[in-house]
């Protein structure tokens, strides 16, 4: 797998983790989504923050 394949797909995860966390997020908030555990929110924004992080160091550090 090429690097900059990979570092779409990591760039593309980080985003749908982020983007799902954040919406899950608002609805809980607002009463819709009540049913939703406080730590499955914190999984998901914690697990884009970590994706995030591996795309940055596999497109500046990891050169293979």
């Amino acid at each position: 797998m090429k690097q900059s394949s990979l570092n779409r797909i990591l760039t593309q995860a980080f985003g749908v983790l982020l983007g799902i966390g954040i919406a899950i997020w608002v609805l809980r908030g607002f009463g819709i989504l009540t049913f939703v555990p406080g730590g499955v929110i914190w999984l998901l924004l914690l697990g884009a923050i970590a994706i995030g992080i591996l795309s940055y160091a596999q497109r500046t550090w990891w050169r293979f």
